[in-house]
């Protein structure tokens, strides 16, 4: 059973910054890819940006030139860099793991973000 602990929320004003961080049970190069996801009250879950075992990384249109996704091999943690935040980059944010056949999930970090 894979486990995926995330860190890093919290309260910020509009135009600072955060990092969120997932810690993984198992070698991060083992999934075909790793990425954060975010879910706002009443929205849908959607994907914020996501790394492939190669290295590919794809954002959301809201996001590019603002959140930065980057990992640590040695440690087997994603980062999020979020920066420019505004309000509605507010939701609990997900790491989630692409084993393939089955996507693993983190238990899900609050981002609230004050205008």
């Amino acid at each position: 059973q894979v486990q995926l602990v995330e860190s890093g929320g919290g309260l910020v004003q509009a135009g600072g910054s955060l990092r969120l961080s997932c810690a993984a049970s198992r070698s991060i190069f083992s999934f075909n890819a790793m990425g954060w996801y975010r879910q706002a009250p009443g929205k849908q879950r959607e994907l914020v940006a996501a790394v492939t075992s190669g290295g590919s990384t794809n954002y959301a249109d809201s996001v590019k030139g603002r959140f930065t996704i980057s990992r640590d091999g040695a440690k087997n943690t994603v980062y999020l860099q979020m920066n420019s935040l505004q309000p509605d980059d507010a939701a609990v944010y997900y790491c989630n793991a692409d084993d393939i056949t089955i996507f693993y999930w983190g238990q899900g970090t609050q981002v609230t973000v004050s205008s």
